[in-house]
């Protein structure tokens, strides 16, 4: 029986410690808002993610960049409010935590205190080092991310692929080690290559979590709205769509709007 499926009432850090250390696959994905909360956490999701990725994907911005902490705190109180079984990570928002040490431990504290999430995840390794350091001895459970970071993107100017060359590729080794070692319970690797990503995932004891990382990794996230083909001008390599709800709702609204104007609907039956 797998570590998950065991009678857990809730996914903690330890317990995706046990799943890799057992070699099962660890499932995660994002969630702004109680409704998608509760179908995600209710089909057995392992972790749920109130990304920054809300600044595109809720707020219509072209990057992460824009949402502020007090908006994530908003949407991480929705989320935990649908949650009662996965452990529900919340970023750090760009310019809550890149100042200094001090920063990121109050927005940490923030997060943690009046959203009810159960950790925090940031972008970097050497570059955000002391703050991790502050944040974790303070109780708060941090999850780390490299690789592409959605944070950095006028830094890089692109979204490609990252790590392609040996001096980057290998501090991204060096810094996946360094967040380990520092306490983190597990890492973010995003859009590298799957040798890499594998690499990486051998090399360390905490799960590797891939985004266009490959196989390799100890497990693997995605955006819901991504996944559920709600985005539906979105297409990168890494993405498989399970579902076309851009075209099923679009439909459903068609046909409401076809029966409102009829005059089909109401009915007899849909009234008091």
């Amino acid at each position: 029986m797998s570590v998950a499926k065991k009678e857990v009432k809730r996914i903690t850090t330890h317990i995706l410690l046990e799943m890799k250390k057992q070699g099962e696959k660890i499932s995660m994905l994002t969630a702004y808002d109680f409704s998608m909360a509760k179908i995600i956490d209710d089909a057995g999701i392992d972790i749920i993610l109130v990304g920054d990725s809300a600044s595109n994907v809720m707020a219509g911005h072209e990057t992460t960049l824009p949402i502020t902490l007090d908006q994530m705190i908003y949407h991480a109180q929705s989320v935990v409010r649908g949650v009662s079984r996965a452990l529900v990570v919340v970023d750090l928002p760009f310019g809550s935590y890149q100042a200094n040490p001090e920063k990121a431990l109050e927005s940490s504290i923030r997060i943690m205190k009046e959203s009810g999430g159960h950790a925090v995840k940031l972008e970097g390794g050497e570059e955000v080092k002391e703050s991790v350091i502050r944040i974790l001895a303070s109780g708060i459970p941090v999850m780390g991310h490299l690789g592409l970071m959605p944070q950095s993107i006028y830094k890089y100017g692109t979204y490609s692929v990252r790590a392609k060359e040996t001096d980057e590729a290998q501090k991204l080794i060096s810094d996946a080690k360094l967040l380990e070692s520092l306490g983190c319970f597990a890492l973010v690797l995003e859009k590298i290559p799957a040798e890499l990503a594998s690499e990486v995932a051998k090399s360390v004891q905490i799960p590797i979590i891939g985004i266009g990382a490959g196989e390799g990794c100890d497990g693997q996230v995605l955006v819901s709205h991504d996944l559920l083909g709600i985005t539906k001008d979105f297409h990168p390599r890494f993405l498989r769509r399970y579902a076309d709800l851009y075209a099923v709702v679009k439909d459903a609204v068609s046909a409401y709007i076809t029966d409102v104007k009829s005059g089909d609907f109401p009915n007899e039956n849909e009234r008091y």
